[in-house]
């Protein structure tokens, strides 16, 4: 697959992954994409070390997805980890509006 192959499945994989989650993501159209990449190498390493593919093939639509929302999981936990709680964030949006 070429590089813009690559770059259009990570795309499309990354933001299938983002609507399967719940929640806002402040990611714009390249995390989305790297997103997707990264989820597509993780599903594809993946599935190697469990047998599904060989060494040369690449991952599957759907263990790319899964891969996706795996790296989506960990970036999610490792962004809310980071905010401090009862402080507005730099973008406004943890803002208590009830006030």
């Amino acid at each position: 697959m070429s590089i813009l192959g690559w770059v259009l499945f990570g795309f499309v994989v990354g933001l299938i992954a983002r609507a399967l989650m719940p929640g806002r993501d402040p990611l714009g159209l390249i995390g989305t994409t790297v997103l997707g990449i990264v989820g597509a190498l993780l599903g594809g390493w993946v599935g190697q070390a469990l047998g599904w593919y060989g060494p040369t093939d690449g991952a599957g639509f759907v263990s790319a997805t899964l891969g996706a929302i795996v790296v989506l999981l960990i970036y999610n936990a490792v962004v809310r980890r980071r905010r401090v709680p009862g402080r507005p964030s730099s973008r406004g949006r943890d803002v208590d509006r009830a006030a």
